[in-house]
């Protein structure tokens, strides 16, 4: 047996669009990162740019995407390949990369929370480049409400301070951002924190986050997010701050917020502001209307313009273009588990790939729905299809996966179908309680292409293919009450039964 590794070498072409030109401000095709892409962080080192984003409770947590013109990215590496670190237990949230050129080293700063405090701790992990292996350093500050969405930022002096959130909000109190010192070695802060501002203006709502800081025109800006991010009745927006001194004072924009709904896209916020070709551009994550939540927010590049005054904001007309042939994927576990594939980060999964396909070892973890290995959806109509060599132990299946309810932090829960000796099965798991929905006998020892079928995010429906013909299990299931809160579906490859017992699958497509 191995376990998923993602050498520095390894990657898996994530976005296969057409080569663009920045001439014009719609001349590229987002979202530049599909599916689910939460709280996106983009720095440029050298020639290349490097983004992360939220994990969630999916390892490998934190991956590292590689761009050359912040369009087209392909999944290098992550930071934390093998799972969590040992002080973690779950939020895997809001990395934010850093590069210190004097050191050579990238910082990646991120949330998770800690297994003794359960406080949410913004914590940090380095390494000599982004497709290395990163060392954990652990927590650096967790406050009784909690800490979130780290930034790192140099003062006008050359000092360089970790900002973050106090997430206040958590408790009905206000959202303090501070900002505090940290040593060279970005393990310790030092010094007193301070408060740079907080939600005190009436668009801003329950709370500020995601301050990211960029330098220009004699001043420090800070854009943050407000209000509600992450699920239907979502009414995220973005605004913009401004001081000549790190430590403020701060002045906010007065025609905030800067980036809010449009045609397209709806509850946009927690991005980072990069350069390319003398312009500055803005990576954000945000719910493309027509896929909402089932789908998940999705990473959208806009460029920054100017006002005469000096304060940046953006033109709001960020389109969805990119194709749905550009979403497909196909995968046949003969070379190695593409690195694209995720796992529940509490799970220590186990697997063998080659000639035959992938064999993944069976369970009743992960709330008793079985191992799980998982990908983010890119799209509100899909089909998903993996042929399956049945046994008589294991259930191999396909399914989507979501949250026993639509509440912060819900359990896994999901609705799929599985084939187990000559039973098609038509299943949903919510509580650790498993339904059959509709079963279906087939002929024993056949090879069966399992299909789900997707329409709108939520209208699910699933059948099979054995000896060529196609049998239909179940009607029509609507899946929205498995929406999870601040994530979209993710389609998963579902092994259940005992741990002596393998589900065997040889290829899987999605399109």
């Amino acid at each position: 047996m191995s376990k998923l590794l993602l050498t520095a070498t390894a990657f898996f072409l994530i976005l296969g669009v057409s080569q663009t030109t920045f001439s014009q401000n719609r001349a590229f095709d987002n979202p530049v990162l599909a599916g689910d892409r939460p709280d996106p962080t983009v720095i440029k080192i050298g020639k290349y740019y490097y983004a992360s984003a939220t994990s969630n409770e999916w390892a490998p947590l934190f991956p590292i995407f590689k761009s050359d013109d912040l369009v087209n990215w392909e999944l290098v590496n992550y930071v934390f390949p093998d799972g969590a670190p040992d002080w973690a237990k779950n939020n895997f949230w809001a990395p934010e990369l850093s590069y210190d050129e004097e050191q050579g080293k990238i910082y990646a700063y991120y949330t998770a929370r800690d297994k003794e405090s359960n406080r949410l701790s913004v914590a940090v992990a380095s390494a000599d480049s982004p497709s290395g292996m990163f060392t954990d350093h652990g927590p650096l500050v967790a406050q009784e409400y909690g800490s979130i969405d780290a930034f790192e930022a140099r003062d006008e002096n050359g000092k360089i301070y970790v900002l973050w959130k106090e997430d206040g909000n958590s408790k009905g109190q206000k959202t303090p951002i501070w900002a505090q010192e940290v040593n060279e070695e970005r393990t310790e802060l030092i010094g007193e924190k301070h408060e740079l501002f907080r939600n005190d203006q009436a668009w801003e709502g329950g709370l500020v986050e995601g301050v990211a800081i960029f330098q220009k025109n004699g001043y420090f800006y800070a854009t943050y997010s407000a209000r509600g991010c992450c699920e239907i009745s979502c009414d995220y927006v973005t605004g913009v701050a401004r001081s000549k001194s790190l430590l403020g004072p701060w002045e906010k924009y007065e025609m905030n917020p800067v980036l809010k709904d449009n045609d397209n896209w709806k509850c946009a916020g927690h991005g980072t502001v990069v350069e390319k070709d003398g312009d500055l551009w803005m990576l954000y994550h945000a719910y493309n209307k027509e896929g909402s939540v089932y789908v998940g927010r999705q990473g959208v590049l806009e460029k920054i313009e100017w006002t005469a005054d000096n304060w940046p904001i953006l033109a709001n007309n960020a389109g969805y273009e990119r194709s749905k042939a550009s979403l497909e994927f196909s995968d046949n576990f003969k070379k190695r588990l593409d690195p694209i594939w995720q796992w529940r980060v509490t799970q220590d999964i186990q697997y063998e790939t080659g000639k035959k396909g992938l064999k993944l070892q069976a369970s009743e973890e992960n709330e008793t729905l079985g191992t799980l290995l998982v990908q983010g959806t890119k799209s509100l109509d899909y089909q998903y299809e993996a042929t399956v060599i049945p046994d008589g132990k294991a259930a191999a299946g396909l399914a989507v996966i979501g949250g026993a309810n639509n509440g912060f932090g819900a359990p896994p829960a999901g609705m799929g179908i599985s084939v187990k000796g000559d039973q098609l099965i038509l299943w949903e798991t919510i509580n650790q309680k498993t339904r059959e929905i509709a079963t279906v006998t087939i002929p024993s020892n056949k090879q069966v292409k399992l299909i789900l079928s997707m329409k709108d995010g939520y209208n699910m429906t699933t059948s099979a293919i054995v000896d060529g013909e196609t049998i239909q299990v179940g009607d029509t299931q609507d899946v929205k009450h498995l929406v999870p809160w601040g994530m979209g579906f993710r389609l998963g490859l579902v092994a259940k039964g005992a741990t002596d017992s393998y589900a065997h699958f040889k290829e899987v497509r999605i399109y």
